[in-house]
């Protein structure tokens, strides 16, 4: 522990931890900054910020995985998994519904691109719900190898029914070509949300974990709009029924994202903002550059992707136990949903390779303690931006960037 937290307090004295990125008029958001200066009192908080690990503390987490990754689970039982996944998590809903998991109102401050950027957005964003984050300069701490806030997922009720006039437009748009590029203004009334000029999809968004942080926040921004997809359609039964859910400024629709021929219910290239947080890791690995590079056809240029998961060896994998691996860092827990544990160079290897470019990439260590039974738990996540750059063309199936003449 000793050797953990002076590697830590060094990396911030020097100065070595690097700044994050945020798109030109967003307001600056604090990073973690309960930093443990004292050993002794590791136990008066839940967690501590920006925690490197001790070559000793590393090693054992190798140790572990390599363990409980000895024993994997049948070919025929992880073909069930896969074929059934679905199923798993519309159970997971029907027995947790909104009650399992806590609100992201940290969003915004580690992702402040949520908001639609003009004039008026910083005066907004103080004003707004989320506007109670402090931001105070000498206490941001940058960083190449930390970063802040952690989460999984989150839950809630909703009420309040799509119109028939929306139902009638989404139904109409399901005969649009969704992969044929659109040239051109986009025509009023052809899809939800297609009068708004800021747009917004959540990937996974579960039972409304962070879309109605996000929705609270839209209020102040009318010409926004939310999309929310889910393959589990108990999750998206939850979200059209919590109180909060506002059919005018946002469509939540059941979508299984690994079905590549499975249109949107609006065109390719019209979103500013792709919201993908511990939702990658369900999907297979095999799986999830189709899925990265599906996205990425959905964001106009210039448009960020948004990603938070779990980093490699948080606990969450080092409590698994032997039978659980299905393949090299990819684990199923005891209701049969699954998990992925990434490093930060997977995460940019994806991304890149859907023709997206980097702005963050960082692996956030942190240390959470239970302070009853004094025990102390490494967290890990890998988060990061990326953005679809001005100038691209589509070869085969992906995006890649190109240099304008004309520039």
């Amino acid at each position: 522990m000793n050797m953990s937290w002076r590697n830590s307090i060094s990396c911030l004295r020097l100065g070595k931890v690097s700044h994050r990125y945020q798109s030109g008029y967003h307001p600056a958001a604090p990073l973690g900054s309960r930093i443990l200066t004292d050993p002794a009192k590791v136990f008066e908080h839940n967690m501590w910020d920006h925690m490197q690990w001790s070559e000793e503390e590393a090693a054992a987490a190798r140790k572990k995985v390599k363990e409980n990754s000895a024993v994997q689970v049948l070919p025929e039982e992880q073909v069930k998994y896969e074929s059934e996944a679905s199923k798993y998590w519309n159970t997971f809903y029907k027995i947790h519904k909104n009650k399992f998991f806590k609100d992201r109102n940290w969003l915004l401050r580690e992702f402040p691109e949520i908001l639609p950027v003009d004039q008026k957005t910083k005066e907004k964003a103080e004003e707004s719900s989320w506007g109670h984050v402090k931001t105070n300069a000498a206490n941001c701490f940058s960083r190449m190898h930390c970063l802040t806030m952690p989460e999984e997922k989150i839950h809630y009720k909703k009420h309040s029914r799509p119109s028939d006039s929306q139902n009638k437009a989404e139904s109409n748009f399901s005969r649009l070509d969704s992969e044929k590029p659109r040239k051109g203004p986009l025509k009023t009334e052809l899809f939800p949300g297609s009068n708004a000029t800021f747009r917004i999809l959540e990937v996974g968004c579960g039972a409304g974990n962070s879309v109605f942080p996000i929705l609270n926040t839209l209020q102040n921004f009318p010409e926004s709009f939310l999309y929310c997809c889910d393959f589990a359609s108990g999750a998206v039964e939850l979200v059209k029924a919590h109180l909060s859910y506002r059919a005018a400024q946002c469509s939540a629709f059941v979508h299984d994202v690994c079905d590549d021929g499975l249109p949107y219910p609006f065109p390719d290239g019209i979103l500013d903002v792709i919201l993908l947080v511990f939702v990658l890791s369900s999907i297979h690995p095999d799986r999830m550059q189709g899925v990265v590079n599906r996205l990425s056809k959905l964001l106009k240029p210039g448009g960020m992707l948004l990603f938070r998961d779990y980093g490699r060896y948080d606990k969450t994998q080092l409590r698994f136990k032997k039978g659980h691996c299905l393949s090299e860092n990819f684990y199923v827990r005891g209701d049969g949903t699954r998990a992925y544990f990434f490093t930060k160079g997977e995460v940019h290897s994806m991304f890149c390779k859907a023709g997206l470019d980097e702005k963050q990439n960082l692996v956030d260590r942190r240390l959470q303690v239970n302070r009853k039974k004094q025990v102390k738990m490494h967290r890990v996540w890998v988060q990061g931006k990326f953005q679809k750059p001005l100038h691209w063309t589509q070869n085969s199936s992906k995006l890649v960037s190109t240099l304008s003449s004309h520039d």
